[in-house]
């Protein structure tokens, strides 16, 4: 393998692990206040189809991200009434709202655009383009450097700049304001915050709602950036393959980056050598294409008993009288 393919796979990588980015820091938010969200496969698609949709109606991509993003908010509501006011089973809910999303995105992109459930291709500003960093040509010819900057880090969307400065700011958030205490609390320990003063609902409410927001962000990004359109099922298991970096990750921002960025990668493998000749044996394409999936189940059977979740994940509160 040679250093021009390790760099198109790197910068593959980067632009693949984004929306799984999003997602990732969005369950973090979700799960740190003790509501577990298995409904950011849903979220991410619902937000896909209406960016793709209203992008093409506006001509403008940016229009497309706030209607994808309050499309993410609106299933986020509805996951939270269920399981934060009523009081209903977190897991049951997350699932209700990825069959909801599932079945809403083809049965209204056939009805305004008679498609076969997918939106018009986009074009022009309907999608975001790519940015280029400054200095990249001043430093295209230094070892390493003009590789990293000039040609992996350089040329993408701006939604994957934003992705990566959400890190820094999710972890800021979480371990280094009041609100991120508190929110911390409430999935350790939300009698103990009641007891202070704090409710408990508006502080799973507003944890809900940003998860909402990075997810609205990572479906626009499917359909207005990685890809040029909305199509059936888009998110492809990507919601789920978030929450497996979650746990992986142990429900940390940085070390859910990396998290990732390695399921970025095995896709952005499987994409770049459909069949992987290793010498005593070839993967097949069907092998190569299931990799992320397979890598999944396997993070998730093998570190799920030593990934200790928030002790009140998935628990209603009842305030006591």
């Amino acid at each position: 393998m040679d250093i021009a393919t390790i760099v198109q796979i790197l910068e593959s990588t980067l632009r693949l692990a984004t929306p799984l980015l999003f997602a990732c820091l969005a369950g973090i938010f979700s799960e740190r206040a003790g509501v577990f969200d298995i409904g950011l496969e849903g979220k991410l698609l619902i937000a896909a189809f209406f960016s793709a949709a209203y992008a093409h109606y506006s001509g403008s991509a940016w229009i497309g991200l706030g209607v994808g993003i309050l499309s993410s908010i609106v299933f986020s509501l509805l996951h939270g009434l269920a399981s934060i006011t009523f009081r209903g089973n977190q897991l049951i809910s997350g699932v209700a709202v990825n069959f909801l999303a599932a079945g809403m995105t083809v049965v209204v992109a056939q009805s305004w655009f008679r498609q076969g459930g997918r939106t018009p291709a986009l074009n022009g500003d309907e999608r975001f383009g790519r940015l280029d960093l400054p200095g990249t040509e001043a430093v295209a010819d230094v070892p390493v450097i003009g590789q990293i900057y000039g040609q992996i880090l350089t040329g993408h969307s701006i939604l994957v700049y934003l992705g990566l400065l959400a890190v820094p700011a999710t972890w800021y958030v979480l371990y280094r304001t009041r609100f991120g205490l508190r929110l911390r609390a409430v999935g350790e320990n939300p009698e103990a915050v009641d007891t202070a003063g704090i409710s408990v609902v508006r502080l799973r409410f507003a944890a809900i709602l940003i998860a909402g927001v990075l997810c609205g962000i990572g479906g626009a990004y499917l359909s207005t950036s990685l890809a040029a359109g909305f199509v059936k099922d888009m998110s492809a298991g990507r919601g789920y393959i978030a929450l497996a970096a979650m746990i992986f990750a142990k429900w940390r921002p940085w070390q859910g980056l990396g998290a990732v960025l390695l399921f970025g990668m095995l896709e952005a493998i499987a994409n770049r050598f459909p069949n992987l000749d290793l010498g005593v044996i070839t993967l097949p394409n069907q092998f190569m294409t299931a990799l992320p999936y397979i890598l999944t189940v396997i993070i998730l059977a093998g570190f799920v008993g030593k990934a200790i979740p928030p002790r009140a994940g998935g628990e209603p509160y009842v305030k006591e009288r």
